[in-house]
């Protein structure tokens, strides 16, 4: 079973400026992760941007969802990753505020 990490960031960029910002900023997440030898996937349904990678063996899904005041991160953690979840809290918080900084 799934442990889902939700994370809200709020902002106050409307929802357009925000979608813009995440759709920039989630380039960066991506060459994070890449040298580490992670595939990332991703695609937009509306202002929902969904991902899928993996660690440690185990699927790892999630999604971004852009909203006019915040955006909502969440992460399906498999349960041998969910020992991670609070680090992750933090974590994606951080990376919360790096998808909206401007770019």
């Amino acid at each position: 079973m799934a442990k889902p990490v939700v994370v809200d960031v709020q902002h106050s960029l409307g929802q357009a400026e925000a979608r813009r910002r995440v759709e920039k900023g989630f380039g960066s997440v991506r060459d994070q992760i890449a040298p580490k030898g992670l595939a990332v996937e991703e695609r937009w349904e509306n202002d929902q941007l969904l991902f899928k990678t993996g660690a440690f063996g185990q699927n790892i899904a999630g999604r971004i969802q852009v909203l006019e005041n915040i955006i909502r991160i969440e992460v399906d953690l498999p349960w041998l990753l969910a020992s991670m979840a609070q680090p992750l809290t933090a974590k994606l918080q951080g990376v919360g505020q790096l998808l909206l900084e401007k770019k």
